[in-house]
């Protein structure tokens, strides 16, 4: 009885294999797409967090100075005093930051001051680095940000 036990152990039929291979198959072709489109996802969220640092940062340069940044001298103004433009009395000794972060596309964010959506407007232009574009060049502005 014991010897019939052990000859009954059977392994996998190539037709089982080549089943399991096409659906793992059809699971990565569903997948991996999906997670392709993970980190354009993660540099739109990681501009939003950025462009809402850099309000926070306005926002205390205004409490300490009465007033924004002008446009021409750009968000550096909360890194160092200006020099140009309006130049405030009361600046906090070291700045509002230690650096501006370049948008996760590699480039500036653009700053206008006074904005047209508000008193200022921070925008990131997305993948392309140009004004518009839908899906992943699609701007990032802070008007639009909640």
């Amino acid at each position: 009885m014991r010897k019939s036990v052990l000859n009954n152990n059977r392994g996998f039929t190539l037709i089982e294999i080549m089943v399991v291979v096409v659906i793992l198959g059809i699971l990565a072709g569903i997948v991996v797409p999906r997670l392709l489109e993970r980190p354009e996802e993660a540099r739109r969220t990681k501009a939003a967090v950025q462009i809402k640092s850099l309000e926070e940062a306005l926002g205390l340069y205004k409490l300490d100075t009465g007033f924004y940044p002008g446009t021409e001298q750009t968000l550096q103004a909360l890194v160092s005093k200006p020099e140009i433009g309006r130049v405030p009395n009361k600046y906090r000794e070291g700045g509002y930051l230690s650096k501006i972060p370049l948008d996760p596309w590699g480039s500036d964010y653009v700053y206008l001051s006074p904005g047209v959506h508000g008193d200022f407007d921070i925008i990131s232009y997305g993948a392309d680095g140009e004004p518009g574009g839908e899906g992943k060049n699609a701007d990032i502005q802070s008007w639009d940000i909640e």
